[in-house]
């Protein structure tokens, strides 16, 4: 059994169950319940200022974080109340549906992607920051400016992390030649081994596009996209871009894939595609060879282009119907703050928003999140109506694959940009 530092406090397991997308009584999930008890003292002061019960969602990988800094928290203000926190497990890429689904049960708090919160706030389900002044202070401007809507933050930063960037073997690569792919790719081809990437995906499929000036986005109705993809008239055409991709195609050192993980550690693949996420288990495989880089510049048009990746942050957000509000803000402000921030990046890898916690010296000599801040510098935020995926993953797919078909590029463009920017009302 987990213990708390209380005197006399306890962590249990029990069952609760999450807002539906239909409105329906979602599977029970496990949670963690830390709580004070009614009588304790800190200083001689009593705890009699009433009962605080807070639930937060986030994810199941974040349990014992959660755990440990909602036991922090509850020891911290045992003279102010009993509180009461049950952490209940909710996929990020899950929780904006979740919570617009049936706001009123959803949690106090909970963990969510800078890329949702501009839908949460249009569904009423962000509370304003207290701190505002506090929270531009003490954070990344980008991360801050993440979370601003009309002048207004929604949501406390946690991690200034979540893009990608170049991981590579260096028994195989030196310094200058991670800077280039064809390099890179010629590298591999020699050795018999593979880069990989994975094409399926339009987050990762953009990074070919992000820098040669043709762009992608949402528009200001706030569900469909933008998209020039297809642009004929420009130094660097979509047409040139899908050139370049089938050539890196048709280079045996290349694969198109999402099981990375599983090559590097079978020894058949000695660079990647990927972010934080997948560090300790590449660290774990390459041993002393482990490296992270920005991603390479690549060949489009007779040029050198610098690829690109969507970058983005995750943050803390407080349900605007929390019973207890004020008590709310202060927890998510609290799992935001500067060490509780140091010890996400101890426990789960990953990098911080908060200023003084990135210059921390372990921070520093993190070779994955440098590669991702370094990679920042050529990235935009995500910003993307969900027509976006499915085209941009048929066009990734069919150029992987060698354009079977013959199909003619423009006319292959044209198709990709056509469902990128449909309607979504049917």
């Amino acid at each position: 059994m987990y213990a708390c530092c209380l005197v006399a406090s306890l962590v249990t397991v029990a069952l609760a169950g999450c807002g539906a997308d239909d409105g329906q009584a979602a599977d029970a999930q496990a949670n963690v319940t830390v709580q004070g008890t009614e009588g304790d003292t800190t200083n001689g002061t009593k705890t009699d200022q009433g009962d605080v019960h807070l639930r937060v969602w986030a994810g199941e990988e974040d349990k014992d974080l959660i755990a440990t800094i909602a036991d922090n928290f509850v020891k911290e203000h045992a003279s102010e109340a009993n509180i009461t926190i049950e952490w209940e497990p909710m996929i990020e890429g899950e929780c904006r549906s979740n919570l617009l689904g049936d706001v009123l049960n959803a949690p106090d708090v909970y963990t969510t992607t800078d890329g949702d919160i501009r839908t949460i706030v249009a569904g009423g389900a962000a509370s304003e920051v207290r701190n505002p002044d506090e929270i531009r202070e003490n954070n990344l401007e980008s991360a801050v400016e993440a979370l601003t809507i009309n002048d207004k933050i929604y949501g406390y930063p946690i991690t200034a992390d979540n893009g990608y960037f170049l991981y590579y073997n260096k028994a195989y690569f030196t310094e200058d030649d991670i800077q280039d792919l064809d390099t890179i790719l010629d590298i591999a081809a020699k050795n018999d081994k593979l880069f990989e990437m994975d094409w399926s995906s339009g987050w990762y499929l953009y990074s070919f596009f992000g820098e040669t000036g043709l762009g992608v986005g949402l528009n200001d109705d706030g569900v469909t996209n933008f998209c020039d993809w297809n642009n004929a008239k420009r130094d660097i055409k979509g047409t040139d871009v899908a050139e370049a991709l089938l050539k890196i195609a048709a280079n045996p050192g290349f694969k198109s894939s999402g099981d990375w993980i599983t090559g590097i550690q079978s020894g058949d693949v000695i660079a990647c595609v990927s972010g934080v996420w997948d560090e300790s288990a590449i660290k774990a495989a390459w041993g002393d060879n482990y490296g992270a880089a920005k991603l390479p510049t690549y060949t489009v048009a007779g040029k050198k282009v610098q690829m690109a990746c969507y970058f983005g942050y995750k943050m803390i957000g407080v349900n605007p119907y929390s019973e207890h509000l004020e008590w709310a803000h202060k927890f998510a402000d609290y799992i935001a703050n500067e060490d509780n921030q140091e010890l996400r990046f101890a426990m789960r890898g990953q990098g911080p928003s908060n200023i003084k916690a990135a210059e921390s010296p372990e921070i520093q000599d993190a070779k994955a999140i440098q590669a991702v801040l370094a990679q920042s510098e050529y990235s935009e935020l995500q910003r993307l109506g969900s027509n976006f995926w499915a085209a941009s993953t048929t066009l990734g797919n069919t150029l992987a694959a060698g354009n079977p078909d013959h199909v003619d590029l423009q006319e292959l463009l044209d198709t990709a940009v056509e469902g990128i920017t449909s309607s979504t009302v049917q």
